[in-house]
């Protein structure tokens, strides 16, 4: 059944999504939503800034801090196993109105990089295919044009993920699974043939410098971006609800944990490997420096399309990934009446957030029309937003602690208040090198309106819903926010 007939009052009825995401199909969406690009883009800026050995210690630093986030998410997933995640945790932590906050910027945040990987899908093809893709300008943003076949490429694969994602979590989560499954097996071969040919002498000097940054301040630059390349891992409790009934609630804990781990085993291994094959400084300045890496090493472009195939991949799992996520949040958001309770409906067949993935797809559409160079913007708000919502389940693990020290918890941590402030203060410092103007990674002027346009709207959306907020009790809301569990004690 789709739906519970059980109503509280008489009045709402709880949509239920339908459970059907297996125990590998949630390690994929949170692993394959962490690859993503990043790691054939950026790695020339990694080098430069940390140098290999350097670098590696930056995804090991930002991925201790990521693991820690991702503990205090390992509690509070398995108390609280229901659609929209941080949606429910803050809720029951704080109430509604940090509830809304934190759905909207984590909602904006998985929806942006859902619109920019939309735009990249093109690149990607382009680099693949160079000259076979022909450039037709239709208009410019911000000095940058927007192609016409590259904007039918976007809207087209933003449909495919729309329609997938439409007909249920089953038909996403498989496509996840073979995705990144292609992507491990690929990423194998070209790591291993890394470490075969390669010598550690390429690796010398192994840490980078920039004009007169020290070695510390250079590491310290690629860590404080790890977050951000591993934000992924928290699809997992966006989706917690679609769980089989044969996964236990602590697996989905484990399974977190598990993620961040394998992301940090593949970042540290593509960083090495790619450096290992010839000498890593002259991948400086290489805008695709790991396909560049195997290809100059091999003399073979067959190695850098390797890389390239991979890349694509990753790109579509992180796309389908942040797409599932963004749905549930908007989904839990009107499921509870915080928002319009139109986004809490299900698909009478499918079982899928229908409205909330048909918004999603919408805005991804709409975002496409901006162009790659506007969209960058938009991820880096993306960024901050996912960071302020990472700060506020954070907080809510904490809070949880003391408001519900009996609530039944499958997994309890050792050491729990120890983490969840280390996350806190990982999370602010973060926040502190986005925000502080003398930063080096701080938003733009023109990323701070986009910020403040983002705060603004969700204030709109907040005081339009007030009438559905204002008609339905605690007691109904906490049903339908939280189910089961809204009471103290839930039975296992």
């Amino acid at each position: 059944m789709l739906e519970e007939k059980e109503n509280i009052s008489g009045q709402n009825t709880r949509p239920k999504l339908k459970a059907s995401v297996s125990t590998f199909g949630f390690f994929s969406l949170a692993f394959g939503s962490m690859i993503g690009v990043g790691w054939v883009t950026a790695l020339g800026g990694w080098l430069q800034s940390a140098g290999p050995v350097g670098a590696v210690l930056a995804f090991l630093l930002g991925g201790l801090l990521m693991i820690c986030i991702g503990l205090c998410y390992a509690e509070v997933t398995p108390m609280l196993p229901v659609a929209g995640g941080e949606v429910a945790y803050s809720y029951k932590s704080f109430g509604v109105g940090e509830s809304f906050g934190v759905g909207w910027f984590l909602a904006f945040g998985y929806l942006s990089v859902s619109a920019f990987e939309a735009i990249s899908v093109s690149k990607v093809l382009g680099y693949l295919f160079p000259n076979q893709i022909p450039s037709i300008p239709i208009y410019s943003i911000g000095g940058e044009s927007v192609d016409l076949v590259h904007l039918v490429l976007a809207l087209g694969f933003t449909a495919l993920i729309t329609y997938v994602n439409y007909t249920g979590s089953k038909g996403a989560v498989n496509l996840q699974t073979y995705l990144t499954l292609a992507l491990l097996a690929i990423s194998i071969v070209f790591i291993s043939f890394g470490f075969y040919e390669g010598k550690l002498s390429n690796l010398q000097p192994y840490f980078g410098q920039v004009d007169d940054l020290s070695i510390s301040a250079g590491v310290l630059a690629v860590a404080i971006t790890v977050p951000f390349w591993f934000v992924g891992f928290d699809t997992i409790p966006q989706s917690a609800e679609e769980a089989n009934s044969d996964i236990a609630p602590k697996m989905l804990g484990t399974l977190i944990v598990a993620a961040i781990g394998g992301a940090i085993i593949f970042y540290a291994l593509i960083i090495l490997s790619a450096s290992m094959v010839q000498p890593w400084e002259t991948l400086l300045g290489k805008e695709l420096a790991t396909a560049a890496a195997f290809e100059g090493a091999f003399g073979s472009t067959f190695w850098a399309k390797m890389v390239l195939v991979a890349a694509l991949i990753g790109l579509m799992t992180s796309w389908n990934g942040f797409f599932l996520a963004g749905s549930r949040v908007l989904f839990a958001l009107g499921r509870g009446r915080i928002l319009s309770p139109a986004l809490g409906k299900t698909h009478p067949k499918y079982g899928s957030p229908s409205n909330a993935v048909l918004i999603s797809g919408i805005f991804t559409g709409l975002a496409c029309l901006l162009g790659r160079q506007a969209m960058t913007a938009f991820v880096n708000v993306g960024s901050l937003c996912i960071v302020i919502a990472f700060l506020g389940v954070s907080f809510s693990f904490l809070r949880l602690r003391i408001k519900y020290p009996n609530f039944y918890r499958p997994v309890r941590l050792k050491w729990g208040w120890l983490i969840g402030i280390i996350s806190i203060i990982g999370s602010i410092f973060i926040l502190g090198v986005m925000i502080i103007p003398a930063s080096p990674s701080s938003l733009s002027s023109m990323e701070w309106i986009i910020f403040v346009i983002v705060a603004a709207t969700g204030l709109l959306f907040w005081f339009m819903s007030a009438s559905s907020r204002a008609g339905t009790s605690k007691e109904e809301r906490d049903y339908l926010i939280l189910e089961k569990y809204a009471k103290e004690a839930p039975q296992d």
